[in-house]
């Protein structure tokens, strides 16, 4: 197998085709936006496992001339005092430190990267049906044209499109929050530098970091029923400012008067996940990334997985002596613990019990199995 088409270019899809690449497998990427900048609006954290699954691609450079690093933990109780304040992440090494950034920036720095290393990014191909036959699979475009490979892999985020060829009951549910991401210069961020600080307030969970140009980035986790496609469609910041500060004023903290100072750099998302147990694959198509694993965002971790996805499926398909025991491969080493992490940043969204970590492996196996050089076939079946 030689020929892999990827269906999605953000960040599980770039980051696929970058490990798949390095892998030596002839690798394209086919995005359905015009450009590199969707979700602009919304940012994220790359905590160290994804740090390091990046590391592993070479790509830590593209990143880290993006964004700002972040190595500290705050937390503040409701009446503004700090309860805790702790290191975060692998601070010692400058490649694995967690990362604030926007995503459409991530994006971008992901897709020029594959375009540097000579992996064609096609814009503007929205995905139409999937057909498979003896011979590859082919995907076929809404502007008539296709594209033929050995394996295709749906990296088309939570509404994906490939995934109603592999498992078209599946549907995203709400994780029991909605989510207002914001930015401003206008108000001054409390707190150490690098250091982001997580607010339990009585109406909703609040974090921000201030980037060391002065920019404070912000969100608000608040428990409700989803709101509705067609207010999400139509408000407006001022509309989610006025939702959302009666939450925030509650409460002696900063919040309030980040969110007050906040101009037109807000939006709100609903909080959603894939169910546990959803199927990833059939015949020559797999799903990776949120397309097949998405979690609400409360543990920060949805970029950091579909980076580790990628490594471990270039090292899988690499590694295997055949396609299927290689897609068999990746999922068992991939399905425990990403559905760990969308029950526990489930539970935390709904407010329920949170399981053990049992089914997590230690830093030290997630390394291993990460690093470029180890055989996942070898060290599973040794002779």
């Amino acid at each position: 197998m030689a020929r892999v088409l990827v269906i999605g270019g953000g960040i599980a899809g770039t980051a696929a085709a970058l490990a798949l690449h390095k892998a030596g497998f002839e690798t394209a990427v086919h995005e359905a936006h015009p450009d590199a900048a969707e979700d602009i609006g919304a940012f994220l954290t790359l905590a160290s496992n994804g740090m390091r699954a990046l590391a592993e691609l070479e790509a830590s450079a593209a990143v880290t001339a993006i964004g700002f690093p972040l190595t500290s933990l705050r937390v503040l109780d409701d009446t503004g005092a700090e309860r805790a304040h702790t290191p975060m992440g692998e601070t010692s090494d400058p490649h694995l430190r967690y990362r604030c950034l926007r995503r459409g920036h991530l994006n971008t720095a992901l897709q020029a990267e594959a375009t540097r290393r000579g992996i064609p990014v096609r814009h503007g191909a929205r995905l139409a049906s999937v057909e498979e036959g003896p011979g590859g699979v082919t995907a076929h475009f809404a502007d008539g044209t296709s594209a033929t490979g050995d394996l295709l892999i749906g990296a088309d985020g939570l509404n994906s499109a490939v995934r109603r060829s592999v498992s078209p009951a599946t549907r995203p549910f709400h994780a029991g929050q909605y989510v207002f991401y914001g930015y401003t210069r206008a108000a001054s961020a409390p707190g150490p530098d690098a250091s982001i600080t997580m607010v339990r307030g009585s109406g909703a969970a609040f974090g921000y970091a201030e980037s060391p140009d002065g920019e404070t980035y912000w969100f608000a986790r608040v428990s409700g029923d989803p709101l509705p496609a067609e207010e999400l469609e139509q408000g407006t910041p001022a509309d989610w400012r006025d939702r959302l500060l009666p939450l925030l004023r509650e409460d002696a903290t900063p919040a309030a008067d980040l969110v007050a100072a906040t101009g037109d750099d807000l939006m709100v998302t609903n909080a959603t996940e894939i169910p546990t147990g959803t199927p990833w694959r059939s015949g020559r198509i797999l799903l990776v990334g949120d397309a097949a694993h998405a979690a609400s965002p409360a543990t920060g971790q949805g970029a950091s997985m579909a980076l580790e996805d990628a490594v471990v499926l270039a090292k899988s398909l690499r590694d295997a002596p055949d396609t299927e025991s290689a897609l068999t491969l990746y999922e068992e080493l991939r399905r425990p613990r990403v559905e760990h992490n969308i029950t526990v940043s489930g539970n935390i969204s709904r407010g329920t019990h949170t399981p053990s970590a049992a089914s997590r492996p230690s830093d030290e196996d997630l390394a291993r199995l990460l690093e470029w050089g180890a055989d996942l076939w070898a060290e599973r079946h040794p002779h």
